[in-house]
């Protein structure tokens, strides 16, 4: 037998049921063992098979993978949200939230005859398995980066196994995936095969160059629309990799400063409003005034 000790509690045995382990694996929960937690992922189950069957809940009846994707993204956004806030009770619903999606879109399959929620935790199970050697079986990694370059290569071998291979190790990075992540996810990926800025500095040098370009190119005469574009392009996946190798999520950080944005607006917004006006009734001077104020009542410093 061997073990990976998670560190958060109790043990929590992986059973030979799954048809997946041949030996156990210890983790650690405190609110609920295994045939509970089992019990209720069951309930959940047949929850939404009964919404979906004749006589449950009419909308979930007419719900398709299609119709289902912009919710499946909601989840997933809220789930990051919920971690960045750092909200335990936020974070239980909305993976929860996320859970429910994944079930939803295995039980619409199921009802196809196409596949089940069985076979997408044996299909990630297994996956998991074969991708962690050092863990189940007697191969050897010793940091992380070890792990990501051995991920890589079994990926590799995985595909030319089923007689397929990609083009490029870019393939398989989603091209539809949102700007930030799909340059974040690229450059992760080439940054495990040493094609990657040395260190910080390097990157910020990079991204001083990259300023310097989009402000030269702002004032050319007969610079193109499209010019501009492609510098403010090239800006922000700079950027990107900026946080990147500071080890900060770049759309977490976005987001972080959107949601600022919206609070010290929101101020702005409320000051005016105790006098009876509205943004429109303001002008830059004043705003900016109220913004500066927001900000040294978020640092706690006097706005008197």
């Amino acid at each position: 037998m061997r073990s990976a000790e998670c560190g958060i509690g109790e043990p929590f045995f992986i059973p030979h049921s799954a048809g997946l382990l041949t030996f156990g694996a210890f983790c650690t929960f405190e609110a609920m063992d295994e045939k509970e937690s089992g019990e209720k992922f069951r309930e959940f189950v047949e929850l939404i098979a009964r919404l979906r069957a004749p006589g449950g809940c009419p909308w979930d009846r007419e719900q398709t993978h299609a119709s289902l994707k912009p919710m499946l993204l909601e989840e997933a956004y809220e789930v990051v949200e919920a971690i960045d806030e750092g909200d335990d009770e936020e974070l239980t619903g909305e993976l929860g939230d996320l859970l429910l999606q994944v079930i939803f879109h295995s039980q619409i399959a199921t009802e196809e005859k196409r596949f089940t929620i069985s076979d997408v935790i044996s299909r990630v199970s297994s996956k998991m398995i074969r991708r962690h050697p050092h863990v189940f079986a007697d191969d050897d990694a010793s940091t992380a980066g070890e792990v990501l370059r051995n991920w890589e290569a079994l990926k590799e071998a995985e595909l030319q196994a089923k007689g397929e291979q990609n083009s490029s190790m870019l393939d398989s990075v989603s091209t539809r995936l949102p700007a930030v992540m799909e340059a974040f996810q690229m450059t992760t990926k080439v940054s495990r095969v040493d094609f990657d800025w040395p260190d910080v500095e390097a990157v910020l040098e990079k991204l001083d160059e990259e300023t310097l370009e989009l402000k030269e190119a702002v004032r050319r005469e007969s610079v193109s629309h499209r010019e501009i574009a492609d510098e403010v392009g090239d800006l922000l996946f700079v950027a990107v990799n900026v946080a990147r190798l500071l080890g900060i999520d770049p759309e977490s950080a976005l987001k972080s400063s959107n949601r600022k944005f919206r609070r010290r607006f929101h101020y702005i917004e409320s000051r005016l409003g105790e006098q009876g006006r509205k943004p429109s009734d303001s002008d830059h001077v004043e705003m900016n005034a109220l913004w500066s104020e927001a900000k040294r009542r978020e640092k706690g410093e006097s706005v008197a």
